[in-house]
């Protein structure tokens, strides 16, 4: 007699990505709590690439890398409007520049180098 009556071995039971999401932005917070600004920036590009890896995983996007692009122009208008605007969130805004320039660094160097491999 089976202890889980109707699950398959072929379906997987857990995905990583919701916890890097949760992990993210903490991460990033604390980095500019305590003025580290690699750290910052390290927080939102887990978040953001873990949101990337969440889309692909449920099927909603086709490329994870150009998933990549979009989210680094979310974040370039996000910094944007932090740092060159009156509110008073400018290190905030510097680390959402910096880490939508990364993630577009990425995305376009991924997109240009690495070709799609046939699975044998």
């Amino acid at each position: 007699m089976d202890e889980a009556p109707g699950l398959s071995d072929q379906y997987r039971t857990a995905s990583p990505w919701p916890v890097f999401v949760a992990l993210g932005i903490p991460l990033s917070e604390l980095g500019l709590l305590f003025d580290v600004f690699p750290l910052a920036v390290g927080g939102l590009l887990l978040f953001t690439g873990s949101i990337a890896g969440l889309l692909r995983e449920s099927g909603y996007v086709k490329s994870t890398m150009r998933s990549v692009v979009v989210l680094a122009g979310l974040l370039f208008a996000f910094g944007g409007f932090l740092a060159f605007t009156d509110v008073n969130l400018v290190t905030r805004g510097y680390a959402s520049i910096v880490a939508g320039a990364l993630l577009l660094l990425g995305g376009i160097v991924f997109e240009l180098f690495v070709y799609d491999q046939q699975p044998y």
